[in-house]
């Protein structure tokens, strides 16, 4: 089953300002990519981007945050199309979420992820079918 990786956990793999939740992103990255069951979207890329390159301390260079998301494309990032954002609207206004948030949720339900990994979500919440788990209190490997 694939799960949907938020924004955060790819940041916190390159943030060595908080060693601990770089090291469990890091078992998260790994574990995903030896199970080929990581998702994203095309939008957490673009956030991804913009974080590492203009916002974290230190940052990436363009060439090393743009290899990653060369790297990421393998995951076949989801879209953002018109039944994405109607998803996501609906989304919004049924869970009172952020619309950047319902876009992410709609986007992991779009790929068929059960699961989305993120900290930026009220762990265990159930939205649409697509279960939040928090990837520093949920164990590596067990939501696959």
């Amino acid at each position: 089953m694939p799960v949907f990786v938020d924004t955060n956990v790819l940041v916190y793999a390159r943030d060595a300002s908080e060693p601990d939740k770089q090291a469990r992103a890091h078992e998260w990255m790994r574990h995903l990519w030896e199970t080929e069951t990581g998702r994203l979207s095309v939008q957490v890329l673009e956030e991804y981007y913009v974080t590492v390159t203009g916002k974290l301390r230190p940052g990436l260079s363009r060439q090393q945050a743009r290899a990653d998301i060369e790297d990421l494309v393998a995951w076949r990032p989801v879209q953002i199309d018109e039944g994405i954002l109607d998803a996501a609207w609906s989304i919004e206004d049924r869970f009172g979420l952020s619309f950047w948030d319902a876009l992410v949720v709609a986007a992991a339900h779009d790929a068929g992820c059960a699961f989305l990994l993120t900290e930026d979500l009220k762990h265990g919440a159930d939205l649409d079918g697509v279960k939040v788990a928090d990837p520093f209190r949920t164990p590596v490997g067990s939501i696959v």
